[in-house]
């Protein structure tokens, strides 16, 4: 006689923020998957619902707690995790239903707290889970969490009261995850927290040996053999340091994506140093000018601040003859927000909202000027594209300059034969500010 099971409880996840936080969904969704939990793509069918939130700007915050509020009104079993659980006293003044509320990255009380809401049938049978965990991403690429935390203490930025310290992975638990990736089908690796360059800072750089070598827990070492594995690495989050210069020649060589996602912030010495940021831009100048000499084609991406405190018509003219001669590949801004916790809401001389704006719009001008002429030059060229969609009218997909989701695209035409995941060459036909426009070569 057949006996039938009950039916393990579903589980729904709304994701906001950062990639940082989209890895800490998988790894939860992932542990509960593993321990039998079904998950459900919609309020209805779900017994209890996770909302991962993002509380790094007040704009943040809002959009944080509307999801909480829109998961209340659709499912009324709400459980908060991610960076606003560091203010729980908020959340439950509003939505004092809240089932349970838990900070970033507390992937154990956050699991308990479901099995506590929803628990298991005690006959539940369990299904297997993929060795590589589930994911919120296309199969074809993946993010790689190296560590969590962060030791800088930037005027403007709560991340470290929101996830503490720099805290690093040992680098064969991160190989061997990104392994187990690119056998479950990724492509391609965004290595990714909150500072890159500093991994492994806290340990020491301890070694851990990996397939009979010792690899060192160091950002250059750990490049090295995420390159071998086949995929490719692209490089998010690297802070300026000297040994970044190291990296550089993997590039050339092949091993990792020739790109570098930079947070440069401004380069005016009196707002950076306002921003307790190091200020070395001149520097940083010269050395991106080397760094076109190693690999001509490395792709540099950066996000700057505008109006923050104290930043003069000087400044932000010193910015934009810095951005002219730095023709960096892909900017985004963001003009200046007081979020509350952080230290830059007390310094004087706030700027006018409408300098703000006006000063946003001539950076993105200017950057999208720079973009365009970047990008005409590839005009002519066959370039490697990694294939993100495919649809009846084309696909679309993204060279090695592209991270997927904050830079540019490559539109293709003549693509009934592709996949998504494919790495094909392209022929670049045209360009416009930000995009590029092509067709597989045969």
């Amino acid at each position: 006689m057949a006996t039938t099971l009950p039916s393990p409880p579903k589980i729904g996840m709304v994701s906001l923020g950062c990639p940082k936080n989209l890895v800490d969904s998988e790894r939860i969704l992932t542990k509960l998957r593993s321990d039998g939990y079904q998950m459900s793509p919609d309020y209805a069918g779900a017994d209890v619902v996770l909302v991962n939130t993002c509380g790094f700007l007040d704009s943040a915050k809002e959009e944080s707690l509307e999801a909480i509020g829109e998961a209340i009104a659709e499912n009324g079993r709400v459980i908060v995790t991610g960076c606003m659980g560091k203010e729980a006293e908020t959340i439950r003044a509003r939505f004092p239903n809240v089932l349970a509320v838990t900070g970033a990255h507390q992937y154990e009380e956050v699991v308990g707290a479901v099995h506590d809401a929803a628990p298991m049938p005690p006959s539940a049978f369990l299904n297997l889970v993929p060795e590589s965990g589930l994911k919120l991403t296309p199969r074809h690429y993946s993010y790689l969490k190296i560590s969590e935390g962060c030791n800088h203490r930037c005027a403007f930025c709560i991340i470290p009261s929101l996830r503490g310290d720099l805290v690093s992975r040992r680098p064969d638990a991160i190989l061997r995850e990104a392994e187990k990736l690119i056998e479950a089908g990724t492509k391609e690796l965004l290595v990714i927290s909150q500072d890159t360059s500093a991994y492994g800072v806290d340990i020491r750089h301890q070694p851990r040996m990996w397939h009979g070598e010792e690899v060192r827990a160091h950002m250059t070492d750990l490049s090295r053999e995420l390159g071998k594995l086949g995929a490719w690495v692209r490089l998010h989050y690297v802070y300026p340091y000297p040994h970044v210069d190291q990296v550089i020649p993997l590039m050339a060589e092949g091993l990792i994506l020739p790109y570098l996602d930079i947070p440069f912030q401004h380069a005016s010495r009196n707002v950076l140093k306002l921003m307790k940021r190091p200020a070395n831009e001149t520097k940083v100048l010269e050395r991106i000018r080397h760094w076109r000499t190693i690999a001509p084609d490395i792709a540099i991406r950066s996000t700057f601040v505008v109006g923050f405190p104290g930043e003069t018509e000087d400044d932000f003219a010193y910015l934009m003859d810095w951005l002219q001669e730095a023709q960096l590949d892909r900017v985004g801004a963001f003009r200046f927000e007081p979020v509350e916790g952080a230290a830059a809401n007390a310094l004087p001389d706030p700027v006018p909202e409408a300098i703000k704006e006006e000063r946003y719009a001539r950076l993105m001008e200017l950057t999208a000027r720079i973009s365009a002429e970047k990008l005409q030059a590839k005009v002519g060229r066959t370039l490697d594209v990694i294939i993100d969609e495919v649809g009846e009218d084309g696909a679309t997909g993204r060279s090695k300059a592209d991270a997927p989701e904050i830079d540019g695209e490559v539109f293709l035409r003549d693509t009934g034969h592709l996949t998504q995941g494919d790495i094909v060459r392209v022929e670049i036909e045209d360009a416009d500010e930000h995009d590029l426009y092509g067709v597989p070569v045969a």
